[in-house]
């Protein structure tokens, strides 16, 4: 089930979602020119729970930011073309109506609480862990989470495919964004204890952060549970 629009317009230009897309894409161009010393930028700039909650400390050379500051750091990397495509299409789709729902500065600081408690919750049940997280998908998650106690209702076109055939059909966002969590849910259980891969983790921490942090971000006046606003 992929996602491509919802029925749901703003009624403000979304500047920080719009931003935070630019940026995304501006780091991972530079990641792409640096090629064998990527691998060194992501030791560097993504967050490892090793050195962030464990007490390790990083090689001299790869320690450029203190541990705490690779969490916003790691928000704007990512480990390919499928990664960045996937998390912005989600930003694009569901990030401009949150930022809508609470204004630009309280987005901004949303989207960054988001991306902390993502980090968190991926770290802590794992101190011991060496495996650099990146990508905005934690942050991200959280955006999913406020989308769907604000407007559960709205619809939203989703490609999905059958074989050879793609199929579009609109449903309501609530459906989309509880089965993308259920699907997190399922893939961190199976997923267990092992190293590398995705950060599940992240994305149920940011998620459910994302629901608990909306009704106090959200502007005055703004319900939740509406219906959308219709094109």
């Amino acid at each position: 089930m992929i996602p491509l629009h919802d029925d749901n317009p703003t009624e403000i230009t979304p500047y920080v979602t719009i931003g935070i897309i630019v940026l995304c894409v501006l780091v991972f161009l530079w990641e792409l020119s640096l090629g064998r010393q990527l691998e060194r930028a992501v030791y560097a700039l993504g967050v490892i729970p090793a050195t962030l909650v464990g007490g390790k400390m990083l090689a001299p050379e790869l320690a450029v930011l203190p541990a705490w500051m690779t969490i916003f750091t790691s928000m704007f990397l990512h480990g390919g073309w499928m990664h960045l495509l996937g998390n912005m299409l989600y930003l694009w789709i569901f990030g401009n109506n949150v930022e809508d729902a609470m204004g630009h500065a309280r987005f901004v600081v949303f989207y960054l609480l988001c991306g902390i408690a993502a980090v968190m919750a991926q770290a802590l049940p794992d101190p011991a862990s060496t495996v650099p997280m990146i990508g905005a998908s934690g942050a991200i998650s959280g955006v999913l989470g406020a989308y769907l106690l604000l407007y559960p209702h709205a619809r939203v076109l989703v490609a999905i495919p059958f074989g050879f055939f793609i199929h579009t059909v609109q449903i309501p966002a609530s459906w989309v964004l509880v089965f993308w969590f259920v699907m997190q849910l399922i893939s961190s259980a199976a997923a267990g204890g092992q190293q590398g891969g995705v950060a599940f983790g992240a994305h149920i921490g940011g998620f459910i952060a994302g629901m608990v942090l909306i009704p106090f971000f959200r502007r005055k006046g703004v319900p939740l549970f509406t219906p959308g606003r219709r094109w």
